[in-house]
């Protein structure tokens, strides 16, 4: 078993930044859910076939490929307050011009695929940025418990305040659910912009940013993006994480992208019943969050993230082989229970692991590796449920699922460092 002791509080404090930062994730996570359970619904009256509907989540997914990396190394180099409050301020305006072509009828699945490319390019800076700036609001020793309030307070939002109330909107207007994703990024946008990052010494950096020294004589992007995939690279904790997390998001690409079409066409459970099975991804996470840290003090993190594996597995077996709504209902519970532990546990790991300066690029390579795959998998996933009916994109996932255990396995074994030796901020003893 892997055990951490560091010093310091173990509870972030919500007054100050923290709260501003958690305020603002839980209301853009609000719109998120808006946007992202009317996005499928609207493709959905927009076409029948699959492998369609499946390319607007892949379109999603291919910036982290294209500009993942990149936004890494800018996230390193840039104030991240500032950073992230005009992208959500972009992101507000670009929604809300979609808004009006909706309204408008003028939707289209092209327009539907330029919209998910342009918010997720944009994404990209904002993710890493936000990865970057949370160790500059808590203590080190917090990360885990900050990221657990996080995540479960943008499930909260999401899923049990956002998604169930789509059907709703979309009654009173098709583009509501994306007028009000537009005023929850620029509230959002104001709340990230009002932060204020504490200097080293106590007291606020300039500019509300967070100190960081100059770069090397002769620096360029292309070699800070090669320190941060370095140092990806020679950790084999994150190493081993994030393999995993590649195969799980070929499967997770297909699940996604096929999910609304298993529920209202394999289940014929309609949108009452997606937006059940949504709302139980949804209970399962917030569960997730409440037991995650009983999880992983008893477990440890790597061993808490390969319980989280095999239980989605069995999940998503249960999901493509019983034609039963409850069925599913109980599995997608189960799978977002897990999936809470796995991003928590990963995370709060890469903010502890990586070094302070590389934090951004090490994110950025992360994610970029890890979601590489995700867009083969939704067309994967499209042309499987086309081919071989619309329950075999879960089973398809489920075999990635199984190698991402068998990829993780060489990472948790005992004596592994909690931080980068370099890094003297935490002090750590990991017993096996």
């Amino acid at each position: 078993m892997t055990t951490v002791e560091v010093t310091g509080s173990h509870v972030p404090a919500w007054r100050g930044g923290f709260g501003r930062l958690w305020s603002a994730a839980v209301v853009s996570r609000f719109g998120d859910a808006l946007r992202t359970a009317a996005l499928p619904l609207l493709a959905v009256s927009l076409t029948h076939r699959p492998l369609l509907i499946a390319s607007v989540t892949a379109c999603g997914y291919l910036p982290w490929i294209v500009f993942g990396l990149l936004g890494g190394a800018v996230a390193d180099r840039v104030d991240q307050r500032r950073a992230m409050w005009r992208v959500d301020a972009v992101r507000g305006l670009l929604v809300a011009a979609f808004a009006v072509a909706v309204a408008l009828g003028r939707a289209s699945i092209p327009l539907l695929i330029a919209l998910a490319f342009a918010l997720t390019t944009l994404q990209t800076l904002f993710d890493n940025a936000a990865t970057a700036l949370l160790p500059a609001l808590v203590d080190r020793s917090a990360l885990g418990t900050a990221n657990a309030r996080l995540m479960t307070g943008q499930k909260i939002a999401g899923g049990l305040l956002g998604a169930p109330v789509v059907p709703a909107l979309i009654v009173a207007g098709a583009a509501v659910p994306f007028a009000a994703d537009a005023v929850t990024f620029l509230v959002a946008a104001a709340l990230v912009a009002s932060l204020r990052i504490p200097a080293p010494g106590g007291g606020a950096g300039p500019e509300g940013a967070a100190s960081r020294g100059p770069r090397p004589a002769g620096s360029t992007l292309r070699g800070e993006i090669a320190d941060g995939l370095r140092a990806l690279w020679h950790d084999r904790a994150l190493r081993g994480l994030c393999a995993a997390t590649a195969l799980c998001n070929i499967g997770m690409g297909a699940l996604i992208a096929t999910l609304v079409v298993l529920v209202t066409g394999w289940l014929h459970a309609g949108t009452a019943g997606y937006v059940a099975v949504t709302t139980a991804f949804t209970v399962g996470g917030l569960a997730g969050g409440v037991l995650h840290r009983r999880i992983t003090d008893r477990l440890g993190p790597l061993r808490a993230v390969l319980l989280a594996g095999l239980v989605q597995t069995g999940a998503l077996v249960v999901m493509g082989t019983v034609r039963s709504l409850t069925a599913v209902v109980a599995a997608m519970a189960a799978f977002g229970l897990m999936s809470m532990v796995w991003n928590v546990s990963t995370t709060t790991l890469m903010q502890q692991r990586a070094p302070t300066e590389l934090l951004g690029r090490v994110s950025s390579a992360f994610r970029t590796l890890a979601a590489a795959g995700a867009p083969l998998g939704a067309l994967l996933g499209g042309a499987v449920a086309t081919a071989w009916g619309l329950n075999t994109p879960a089973l398809l996932t489920a075999a990635f699922f199984v190698l991402s255990v068998l990829a993780l396995i060489p990472a948790v074994k005992p004596d592994v460092p909690v931080v980068a030796l370099e890094d003297d901020a935490t002090t750590a003893r990991v017993t096996g």
